[in-house]
């Protein structure tokens, strides 16, 4: 993921920031608990795409 992108990526529900996890290829939003999967470097942004993050998910670990 461009590092550019995701200095302008912002939760689509909430506007706050976005965490980029390689390894699953998600951005996740910590506030909300949503984890927005990442296909071929594209971002989908749509909270219907999302999927809800339990509050001992390990995405949501620093």
């Amino acid at each position: 993921m461009d590092n550019k992108l995701l200095d302008i990526l912002a939760c689509p529900l909430c506007k706050g920031p976005l965490q980029w996890h390689r390894d699953a290829q998600t951005l996740v939003c910590r506030a909300d608990r949503l984890a927005f999967p990442v296909s071929d470097g594209v971002p989908a942004m749509l909270e219907e795409e999302a999927r809800k993050l339990n509050s001992d998910d390990p995405l949501l670990k620093d």
